[in-house]
């Protein structure tokens, strides 16, 4: 097994951090405080950026982030997620935040797979995949942002399974500012 620098570090900071008990400006229940699901990217940008600039605290929300903060279907993990936070933590609104300079957009399945092909998987291991998934659709990212959170939006509100009349609001935020702009 290859040895992790990076991953020795952080169990090291770890130790320190849990000995001196500085967690205990974390605690908090399960259950979000401002009953608020947020749905957006992984985007290392927004780790810090969005709940500061949203000022969410510790526990105020549940905040689902994925690549591109976006579905692949009608129920992948991240509708698990949303409907997890509605009934089972009591999540009375959702929102939909995508961001600027997202690298989902414009992000082709065939350059994906060429940058796979780099890191060693073979076409053996892409054709196996393609037993599974839709490779096209399940690599490719989207072309607009904007249309991409009303499509989320939407696909969250018409969700057979959502309560209806469910607050569910799309937005864009500046991967620098913070900036919030609603997306209508």
């Amino acid at each position: 097994m290859k040895k992790s620098n990076m991953i020795d570090d952080i169990l090291t900071f770890n130790k320190q951090f849990v000995a001196e008990k500085r967690y205990e400006e974390y605690i908090t229940s399960g259950q979000p405080n401002r009953k608020l699901a947020v749905l957006t990217c992984m985007d290392t940008r927004l780790t810090e950026l969005l709940p500061k600039s949203m000022g969410l605290k510790n526990g105020d929300a549940k905040i689902i982030k994925v690549a591109g903060g976006t579905m692949i279907s009608h129920y992948d993990s991240v509708m698990r997620s949303l409907l997890v936070a509605v009934y089972e933590l009591g999540c009375e609104e959702i929102m939909v935040v995508h961001h600027s300079d997202c690298g989902l957009c414009h992000m082709e399945a065939h350059h994906f797979e060429d940058l796979m092909r780099e890191k060693g998987v073979t076409d053996e291991a892409l054709e196996q995949a393609a037993q599974f998934v839709n490779l096209d659709e399940f690599l490719h990212g989207f072309d607009d942002i904007e249309a991409d959170v009303q499509r989320m939006v939407e696909a969250i509100k018409q969700h057979p399974l959502m309560p209806r009349n469910f607050v569910v609001r799309g937005f864009m935020i500046d991967s620098l500012t913070g900036e919030l702009t609603e997306v209508v």
